[in-house]
C-alpha cells in the first residue's frame, strides 16, 4: 500500500518532536541571516531589482524542503543559476526592464516544467550527460565571470552590456580613474569584514554584520545622493546628443507600441465579425510584423544610447537665485566656475526630465508586503526563446542541488531520492514563477551552514521562508541604504570558493581526455560569455565525443596461458605458451555501431596471424551491451570464419548479449556447443573434438 507520505515527503516530519522543532528553528533562522543579503545580491546578478531576490527566497524555499528528500538541503537563489538567466535574458530585453522582470519569471516556470517532468518519470539520470569535468570547467569560469561583473560596482563605474563580456570588463577597467572613492572603500571594507569574520570567527554571521554595518555607516553618511535635472542644464553638446537621441528613441518605441496595439485590436475585431476580409486581415498582420521589426531597431538603438548616457561622468556648478545648476564633461567646467565636487552620473531619463546620482549607489526603495500571485505571461515567442536556456539551467541547477545534497547525505546517512529531489525543485521554481521570483535552485553554503546549525527536518527550511516572509512585511525599510558594492562583495565572497583549478588538474591527471573536456568547457565558457549556456553546451558535446571516440577502439589482447594459470595479454607477455589450433582474445568494451569495425578488424587481423587455427575463442567477460550493428558483424564473422575453417567460440557472455542473441538468431547461429560459461570449459570441449588430451599440444590447458 502506498503511503501518503510518498505524495507529500512532508509528512514525515510529523509528529513534530519539541527537540528537532527547536533546532530546526535555530537553523532556519540561522540560514535567514545569510539568504536575505545573500539572495538580494543574487537578485542583481540575474539582472533584477535587488528585492526580487527576497520573492524567491520565500515559497520556493519552503516548498523545494517540502517535496524533497533531502533534510538539509537549502534552496533559494544561488550565483551560477542567477548568472545563467542574466545570459539567457540580456538578448531578449534591457537588464531590469519590466519586460525583462517577465521574462525572468516566465523562465523559472520553465525550468520548473521541465525539472517536474524529469522527476515524475524519474529522467534524473539525464544530467549524468553533464559530466564532471564539463561541471568542473564550467564552474570555474562562470565563479570568475561572476567575479569580474561586479568590479563596476565595487569602483562605482558603469558597465556596458555587449555580446562579448571581456569587452565590458575592458571598459570598466579602463574606468578605473574615475572610480567613486567611497564606494571603492564601502565594497573593500564589506569583503575585508566577510573575509576576516570567516577566518577568525566563522560561527558569526559574516555576511549579515558587514551588511548592517555598511547600511548603518552608509545612512549615517549620506552615501547616496540624488538630484534632477532638465536637458537644458547639459552643457555638453556630447552628452546632449546622446540623450536627445534616447529621449527620440523613447518616444518612438511608444509611438510604435501604440500602432501595433491598434492594428493588433483591429485584427482581433474584423476576425470575430462574420464575412471578414481576409485579405485586410493579412494585410494588417503584415504591418504588424513590419512594426514588430522596426521596433526591435529602435529599442536595440535606445539600449545603446542609455549605456553612452550612463558612461558620462559629469560635474554639477551650482546654481544661484535666478540661474539652475549647470552639467559639464569631467574636464569640460569653464575657468572660474567651480564644481560641487562629485561625480554625477545619468540614472534615468523621463519626458525631458534627467535623474542623476552622485554619491554611491543603494539598494533603494523595496516595496513591503508580499509579492502578488499570478502566473507568468505565456507567449509562444518568448517560450520558444527561453526554452533551450531553461534546459540548460534546468540541469546545471538540479546537478547543483543534487551534488551538496549527497555530499550532506553522507555526513547524515540520510537515504536520497534523486527523482524527488527533482520535482521538490521542479515544484519550488513553479510555485515561485507564480510570486514572482526568478530560477532558483540548493545553494551549497547555506546548506552547509544549515546542516552545521543542526538542522533535522526539512521544517528548517520552512522556518527560513517565515523569517523571509515577516522581513518582506516590516524590515524592508531597513535596507534602503544598503550599499550596492556591500551586495557585489557579497556575490565576489560567495564565488572565491567555487574556483578549483586544482580539480581541473585533477581530472587531467585521472585522463587526458577529462582534462580536455574541463579545459575547453573553462575556455568556451569564458569565450562566450555572457552567453553561458553556449559554453556548458559545448563541453558536454565534446565530453560524449571523447567518449565515443574512447569505446571505438577498446583494448583487445590476444591471450596466452600464465605460470600462475590466468590469461594473460602476449604484448606485455610475449613469451607465454599458445597452441597453433586456437586463437584466444579479449574484447574490452560493449560492442556497438561505433566500435564494430574495430571489433571486426581485430578478429580478421588475429585470424590471419595465426590462418591454420582452427578455433577462435573471444573471451567475453568485458562486453557488457551488444546491439544491431554489433550482432550484424558477429553474424558475418562467424559465418566468414567458417568458410576458412575457422570455429567461432565464445566464453563469458552475460546474460543481456546472450538475449540479443537468442532474440536476433544468432545463438543459433553459433550453436549452443560453442558457447561457454568460462574459457577453461571451452578449452576442454574444444581439445576433447580435437581429439587431444594432454601432452604439449595442450598449452592453453590450464595445469593442475
Amino acid at each position: 500500500m502506498i503511503k501518503a507520505s510518498h505524495f507529500l515527503p512532508f509528512l514525515s516530519w510529523f509528529p513534530l518532536r519539541g527537540a528537532n522543532v527547536k533546532a530546526d528553528l535555530i537553523a532556519g533562522l540561522t540560514v535567514a541571516l545569510v539568504l536575505i543579503p545573500q539572495s538580494m545580491a543574487y537578485a542583481q546578478l540575474a539582472g533584477l531589482p535587488a528585492y526580487y531576490g527576497l520573492y524567491a527566497s520565500f515559497l520556493p524555499v519552503m516548498i523545494a524542503a517540502m517535496w524533497g528528500s533531502s533534510a538539509q538541503l537549502a534552496t533559494g537563489p544561488v550565483a551560477v543559476v542567477s548568472l545563467l538567466t542574466a545570459s539567457a535574458l540580456a538578448p531578449l530585453a534591457a537588464i531590469g526592464s519590466d519586460q525583462f522582470i517577465a521574462l525572468a519569471i516566465l523562465l523559472a516556470l520553465l525550468v520548473g516544467c521541465i525539472q517536474l517532468l524529469l522527476g515524475l518519470f524519474k529522467l534524473g539520470v539525464i544530467v549524468n550527460f553533464l559530466s564532471h569535468p564539463v561541471i568542473v570547467g564550467f564552474t570555474n569560469a562562470a565563479a570568475i565571470i561572476i567575479g569580474l561583473s561586479q568590479l563596476n560596482k565595487i569602483f562605482g563605474v558603469s558597465m556596458g552590456r555587449s555580446e562579448h563580456f571581456i569587452n565590458d570588463i575592458w571598459g570598466v577597467l579602463q574606468q578605473v580613474g574615475d572610480s567613486h572613492i567611497p564606494t571603492l572603500v564601502m565594497g573593500v571594507a564589506a569583503f575585508t569584514l566577510m573575509w576576516g569574520l570567516k577566518k577568525y570567527q566563522p560561527k558569526l554571521p559574516g555576511v549579515l554584520i558587514a551588511v548592517a554595518l555598511t547600511t548603518v555607516v552608509s545612512w549615517a553618511i549620506g552615501f547616496e545622493k540624488n538630484t534632477t535635472a532638465t536637458v537644458d542644464q547639459l552643457m555638453d553638446p556630447d552628452v546632449l546628443e546622446v540623450v536627445e537621441r534616447f529621449a527620440q528613441s523613447d518616444n518612438r518605441i511608444v509611438a510604435i507600441n501604440s500602432q501595433i496595439t491598434a492594428r493588433s485590436v483591429r485584427i482581433k475585431n474584423m476576425e470575430n465579425k462574420p464575412g471578414a476580409n481576409d485579405r485586410l486581415i493579412a494585410a494588417l498582420h503584415y504591418e504588424v510584423e513590419l512594426l514588430q521589426g522596426t521596433l526591435t531597431d529602435v529599442q536595440d538603438e535606445n539600449s545603446k544610447a542609455r549605456r553612452a548616457t550612463r558612461k558620462f561622468a559629469l560635474e554639477m556648478v551650482p546654481g544661484n537665485g535666478s540661474e539652475p545648476a549647470r552639467f559639464y564633461l569631467k574636464t569640460h567646467v569653464p575657468e572660474g566656475a567651480e564644481a560641487d565636487g562629485n561625480r554625477w552620473r545619468i540614472k534615468k531619463i523621463s519626458n525631458g526630465e534627467l535623474k542623476l546620482s552622485g554619491g554611491g549607489e543603494v539598494v533603494g526603495g523595496i516595496p513591503s508586503g508580499l509579492p502578488s500571485m499570478e502566473a507568468p505571461k505565456l507567449n509562444w515567442e518568448n517560450v520558444m526563446a527561453l526554452l533551450g536556456s531553461a534546459l540548460v539551467i534546468s540541469l546545471v541547477g538540479f546537478m547543483e542541488a543534487i551534488s551538496i545534497a549527497k555530499a550532506i547525505a553522507a555526513k547524515t546517512k540520510q537515504r536520497l531520492d534523486p527523482s524527488k529531489e527533482l520535482i521538490g525543485q521542479g515544484l519550488a521554481n513553479i510555485v515561485g514563477s507564480l510570486s514572482q521570483a526568478f530560477p532558483t535552485s540548493g545553494s551549497f553554503s547555506r546548506s552547509a551552514v544549515n546542516m552545521n546549525a543542526g538542522a533535522k527536518t526539512g521544517m528548517s527550511s520552512v522556518f527560513t521562508g517565515l523569517i523571509v516572509l515577516v522581513t518582506l512585511l516590516f524590515l524592508t525599510p531597513l535596507l534602503y541604504h544598503l550599499p550596492q558594492a556591500v551586495l557585489a562583495a557579497v556575490i565576489m565572497m560567495a564565488v572565491v570558493g567555487l574556483v578549483n583549478f586544482k580539480a581541473i588538474k585533477h581530472a587531467w591527471h585521472a585522463h587526458k581526455h577529462d582534462g580536455v573536456a574541463a579545459i575547453v568547457t573553462f575556455i568556451a565558457t569564458l569565450a562566450f560569455a555572457p552567453h553561458l549556456d553556449s559554453g556548458i553546451m559545448v563541453g558536454a558535446g565534446l565530453a560524449i565525443i571523447l567518449y565515443l571516440y574512447r569505446t571505438m577502439s577498446p583494448r583487445v589482447a590476444i591471450l596466452g596461458r600464465y605460470s600462475d594459470g590466468t590469461l594473460r595479454d602476449l604484448s606485455v607477455h610475449p613469451d607465454l605458451p599458445t597452441d597453433e589450433n586456437i586463437i584466444v582474445l579479449r574484447f574490452d568494451g560493449s560492442l556497438y555501431f561505433a566500435n564494430v569495425p574495430f571489433f571486426e578488424d581485430a578478429i580478421l587481423e588475429a585470424a590471419a596471424h595465426k590462418p591454420n587455427a582452427k578455433y577462435l575463442v573471444v573471451v567475453g567477460d568485458g562486453i557488457n551491451e551488444l546491439d544491431a550493428s554489433g550482432e550484424e558483424v558477429i553474424h558475418h564473422l562467424v559465418e566468414r570464419l567458417h568458410s576458412i575453417g575457422m570455429i567461432m567460440v565464445f566464453t563469458g557472455l552475460k546474460k543481456q548479449v546472450i538475449d540479443v542473441m537468442r532474440n536476433t538468431g544468432l545463438f543459433d547461429l553459433i550453436t549452443q556447443s560453442n558457447i561457454f560459461p568460462n574459457e577453461e570449459m571451452a578449452f576442454d570441449a574444444i581439445y576433447n573434438c580435437l581429439g587431444t588430451h594432454e601432452g604439449a599440444f595442450c598449452q592453453l590447458r590450464r595445469q593442475v
